[in-house]
């Protein structure tokens, strides 16, 4: 659980310095995304999440 809770908090952490560091290339990258359909989206999430359970594979 404590893992669970670790990584929770590591991708809020992630997920935060976009907007943090530079708000106005976030708002356009929002904008742009808002722009495609949904198919690429679909597409975009399911390699980034697939990337991800690989990645951790790998590392554990």
């Amino acid at each position: 659980m404590n893992d669970l809770m670790a990584a929770l908090c590591l991708m809020l952490i992630i997920e935060a310095i976009m907007p943090v560091i530079m708000p106005q290339a976030w708002k356009e990258f929002l904008h742009r995304i808002t722009q495609l359909d949904n198919r690429k989206i679909r597409i975009a999430g399911l390699v980034a999440m697939l990337t991800g359970l690989g990645l951790l594979q790998l590392f554990r």
